[in-house]
């Protein structure tokens, strides 16, 4: 589930938390990005507009086709 990904992302140093009193309960947990979380995120952003671009482009291939073909 989230917390144990959450966790191993903490000991990967790519989260950090903060505790923060809470009104209505005990404490909470915030997370946010580390700098190397950052880093990661926007390495992990990049392949993925890699894999969306090659995506596009083999569907345009294969359309392409589709219309020479009729």
């Amino acid at each position: 589930t989230l917390y144990p990904l959450l966790a191993r992302l903490k000991s990967a140093g790519l989260l950090d938390y903060t505790w923060k009193e809470s009104d209505a309960g005990p404490p909470r947990k915030y997370y946010s990005l580390t700098k190397d979380g950052e880093e990661f995120l926007n390495g992990l952003m990049s392949n993925w507009q890699k894999l969306v671009e090659a995506v596009n482009q083999s569907t345009r291939s294969l359309t392409a086709n589709n219309k020479e073909v009729k």
